[in-house]
């Protein structure tokens, strides 16, 4: 049976990184206020892959879309998200996401492009409750990565199930509409 993920730096130490197609699906959650940050990275093409600092650096092409989910309770929710303090903060305005709101009141803004890296970047080495994980290229990346965000926003960000379901497939329709494999990608 193909592997369908793994963690991104159990991955790279068992030499088990694609350099091609695959996808990076980073969370970091804040576990007093239950607010949570995804980062989700395409990448094709990489000419090298080394550990540098805190994170692991592709050097490669690469597309990455940002998710945040807000509880009810989240005092800077009038805030762009760009402004806010620097650990709850995506380089976006109010504008350019999609906001959902859950049945208990929390929000999931997700974001309508993915922003371009032209020559590299960094994911961060995960601390805590934080994961990384790296989504194979096959025939079912994609209901992987949907129930994988599903059970997160459930599980980890207290958005109720329906919820955390639309707003899987809604990431996943993002996903597969601006960071397929099949433009720049491919």
């Amino acid at each position: 049976m193909a592997i369908k993920a793994l963690d991104l730096f159990d991955a790279y130490n068992q030499n088990k990184l694609p350099k091609d197609l695959a996808y990076l699906v980073s969370s970091f959650i804040n576990i007093q206020t239950g607010y949570t940050r995804y980062e989700i990275i395409s990448y094709s093409g990489v000419k090298a892959i080394y550990l540098e600092g805190d994170g692991l650096t592709f050097q490669s092409q690469g597309q990455k879309l940002h998710i945040l989910v807000e509880p009810a309770t989240y005092p800077h929710k009038g805030t762009e998200p760009y402004l806010r303090p620097r650990e709850e903060q995506i380089p976006l305005r109010f504008k350019e996401v999609e906001i959902l709101t859950a049945k208990n009141q929390s929000k999931i803004l997700i974001a309508r492009e993915p922003i371009e890296s032209l020559t590299s970047f960094t994911v961060t080495k995960p601390q805590g409750f934080n994961i990384s994980f790296i989504f194979f290229n096959n025939p079912e990346i994609y209901a992987t990565m949907a129930l994988f965000l599903e059970k997160s926003f459930n599980q980890d960000a207290a958005v109720p199930q329906a919820d955390a379901k639309k707003a899987a497939q809604e990431v996943i329709a993002i996903v597969q509409k601006t960071m397929s494999f099949k433009g720049s990608h491919g």
